[in-house]
């Protein structure tokens, strides 16, 4: 990892706590401590430290080891027993909080033709990014989608929705993500169901997408007023189309290649208040300098093969992989293929990073942007 000089004089200037401990001063602790309070002394360098520490560690899942787990839980639960059937990601430094990385919670979640579960409404934030199978739909507030793999769909704070796959559709799964840990941790967290079970369809199959998703075009008469997007499903093609056009014009980031943002139509900003989303491509042969910045990453390989290194790791993706990249990890991601492109799907806390003033991002100096390979 590399250190700037800038870290390391940081590292060496006084201003830390550095009291150490004595008969008296642990007398005066228990003191403390038997009238609810403490010296700050005591935890300064744990709770404010030079930069930040993620608890949360890189981790790749393989879609071609948790398929299999998936599928299985079909024969097991149903969606009316388990309320949703789902196999989340588990983060070894994130257990407490059943978080995939930092306060971001994810899952694959698995439904058979004909099942349909119940619809509810929740305060965290939500979003789906399909991975397999056909059939899919979900309604929103009244909005039904069809999806198709590798369509983005958001459900966002306090809407109701509920997810089916149609009588002649394959089985499918999908990627939820959502900011759970996030909402647990400010202590504003609220779940209920339908009283009904399922909402009715009030608008036409797919309005939001015909209303919303064309050639950057705005209805003069949309009333829409809520603070998040209007557009809940972002298509796949539409999508990997402009990832293409961008890309014969712009050389894109040398940190990112050709990084595009999902936003809301009518304000440019982020789909949902609290969790962004964007989808990046890696030309053939591409590989990507590293850099580090604030806020957590959830990756999903939407089309290709490469890898990524991670704070000096080295993972190989392919598609349908799921890897996550910490707060201030530096990173960087390599396209394997000579003849193909790949794209990376991302969701992310920055709308909350931002909306709070806490966005950093540091280039690697050294070895000419390259991280060297440590495991």
């Amino acid at each position: 990892m590399n250190t700037s000089s800038h870290d390391r004089y940081r590292e060496s200037t006084p201003g830390r706590a550095d009291v150490p401990d004595s008969p008296e001063l642990l007398a005066y602790y228990a003191e403390l401590e038997r009238l609810q309070t403490g010296a700050l002394w005591t935890v300064a360098n744990k709770i404010e430290p030079w930069q930040p520490k993620s608890a949360s560690v890189p981790v790749l899942w393989r879609y071609r080891d948790l398929r299999e787990h998936v599928l299985h839980s079909v024969s097991l639960v149903t969606p009316e027993k388990a309320g949703r059937r789902v196999i989340y990601l588990d983060n070894p430094g994130r257990r407490d909080v059943s978080a995939a990385v930092g306060w971001l919670y994810a899952g694959l979640q698995v439904m058979h033709p004909g099942e349909r579960a119940s619809a509810h409404a929740h305060a965290a934030s939500a979003l789906r990014f399909i991975m397999e199978g056909s059939g899919a739909y979900t309604i929103v507030d009244g909005h039904q989608l069809t999806l198709n793999a590798r369509d983005f769909v958001i459900t966002p704070n306090g809407t109701w929705h509920e997810h089916g796959v149609s009588d002649d559709g394959t089985p499918c799964i999908w990627q939820d993500g959502l900011d759970i840990p996030l909402v647990n941790a400010l202590e504003a967290n609220f779940y209920a169901v339908h009283p009904q079970l399922h909402q009715a369809v009030t608008h036409p199959v797919n309005d939001s997408p015909a209303a919303w998703g064309g050639a950057g075009l705005q209805p003069q008469h949309h009333g829409w007023t809520k603070p998040y997007s209007p557009l809940f499903k972002y298509e796949w093609a539409a999508t990997y189309d402009a990832l293409q056009r961008q890309a014969r014009v712009s050389d894109g980031s040398p940190y990112d290649g050709v990084l595009m943002n999902y936003v809301n139509p009518l304000t440019g900003g982020p789909v949902m208040s609290t969790v962004g989303a964007s989808m990046q491509l890696l030309r053939p042969g591409e590989r990507t300098q590293a850099h580090r910045h604030t806020g957590s990453f959830l990756y999903q390989v939407a089309k290709g093969r490469g890898h990524s290194v991670i704070e000096g790791r080295r993972f190989d993706w392919e598609e349908r992989d799921i890897f996550c990249v910490p707060s201030w990890a530096f990173h960087e991601h390599a396209n394997a293929s000579d003849s193909e492109d790949a794209c990376l799907f991302c969701f992310h806390d920055l709308p909350t990073i931002n909306a709070l003033g806490l966005y950093r991002e540091q280039a690697y100096a050294e070895n000419g942007g390259y991280q060297p390979v440590l495991g």
